[in-house]
């Protein structure tokens, strides 16, 4: 079934071709774009059977996000984004899933997951204020997974910290309009989210070191492999994914423009060795970045199917080789566009909106290299690593 909803992606290419000016003029994409992605059900690939979904194998999710990057970078970080949401709902309060999908199988949920807000313990629930950025599709979405961390009775947050992950529905939040004006992945529309003294009900609340030890998904009685995978592997999967097939839509746009291109000294560039050269390894780099990243995710739903327990090492490492081979494409990337000559930077040429959508998708939190490249030496090494800054994300 994963592979029917990419052929249905690339039956869609013009549209999607076409619907990136309007989209990057909205700072969102469009509705016909998004009308077109929900019933490609790329957003179902990892949702459960009972709601309609595919259930399908992360590897597939992965081609399949990483084949709509290449059309248009934003609309295939919507479907990395946007279509890991339910993953994580599948191993949340039944409640919680029946709320959301059981009226509707192609209700979209956003995020973010860093902790912006305070959540205070209250009879039922919690009550939470907070002020997040970067929350993508948000407007295509009905309702929203945001991290907070565990108040006291003032509203302070409990030291050490404690981090939860909320579930809302739309009428409790708000989207800050005007608060995505970005150089690259425009058309995410991925604005700020403001809350006010929310309730969320208990049944609404996941604890975030649950979610990411897989305890959660214990607790509920999953057995399914997919739903067993580590949230370390999974949440990062969606969006390195999109940054490398953005990246492979620099390198299809690029060889289209060089095709026929006249060098400024009246040589075409198609004799010239030198850009051959580097259009050739930089093919090659993208290539291993992608093999790269779904070699990784392949090893992980191998061990977890085999019942092998994922220890810290294991997702680190998971970690570790998910954020190199979203550098890896990147620069590769960057030779491609070095070589390209002045008309790359005309905003009539793909090439540039591909390039700068590349190096927006480098710049989220999920590709920092230092602390998880730390990490995965420590534990290398045999060394516990410290709760911390080190552990985030792992």
């Amino acid at each position: 079934m994963s592979h029917e909803v990419l052929d249905k992606v690339m039956d869609m290419a013009d549209e999607l071709r076409a619907g990136a000016e309007e989209s990057e003029k909205l700072g969102r994409l469009s509705d016909d774009v998004a009308k077109g992605l929900k019933q490609s059900g790329i957003i179902r690939l990892l949702q459960r059977k009972t709601y309609d979904g595919y259930e399908a194998h992360p590897r597939e999710f992965a081609e399949t996000v990483m084949g709509t990057a290449g059309i248009y970078g934003s609309a295939g970080w919507i479907g990395g984004i946007v279509g890991v949401h339910p993953w994580q709902l599948a191993f949340a309060d039944p409640r919680v899933q029946d709320e959301v999908l059981g009226g509707d199988s192609d209700t979209w949920q956003a995020s973010p997951y860093m902790p912006g807000g305070v959540a205070t313990p209250v009879e039922g629930g919690y009550r939470m204020t907070g002020r997040w950025q970067f929350s993508s599709g948000t407007d295509h979405c009905d309702w929203i997974f945001l991290g907070a961390f565990t108040g006291d009775a003032d509203g302070k947050p409990l030291m050490p910290p404690v981090g939860l992950h909320v579930i809302l529905p739309r009428s409790d939040y708000q989207i800050v309009e005007d608060s995505w004006d970005v150089v690259g992945l425009r058309g995410t529309g991925s604005k700020d989210i403001i809350v006010e003294d929310a309730f969320i009900p208990a049944h609404r609340v996941m604890r975030s070191g649950d979610v990411i030890d897989g305890t959660a998904a214990k607790e509920y009685g999953v057995t399914e492999t997919l739903y067993k995978m580590p949230w370390s592997t999974m949440f990062p999967l969606g969006i390195t994914s999109a940054t490398i097939g953005i990246c492979e839509g620099v390198l299809a746009a690029g060889i289209a423009y060089q095709r026929d291109r006249v060098a400024a000294t009246g040589g075409a560039i198609k004799d010239d060795p030198y850009v051959l050269h580097a259009l050739g390894e930089a093919a090659a780099e993208i290539d291993a970045a992608r093999q790269q990243l779904l070699g990784n995710v392949d090893r992980i739903y191998d061990l977890v199917d085999a019942g092998t327990e994922i220890d810290f090492e294991m997702r680190a490492t998971s970690r570790r080789n998910q954020i190199r081979a979203a550098w890896r494409a990147v620069r590769a990337a960057d030779e491609i566009f070095d070589r390209s000559g002045g008309n790359a930077l005309r905003m009539d040429n793909p090439l540039q909106r591909f390039w700068r959508d590349a190096h927006a998708g480098l710049h989220h939190a999920i590709h920092v290299t230092s602390t998880t490249y730390h990490a995965a030496a420590l534990a290398s090494l045999g060394v516990e690593v410290p709760a911390g800054p080190l552990r985030v994300m792992i």
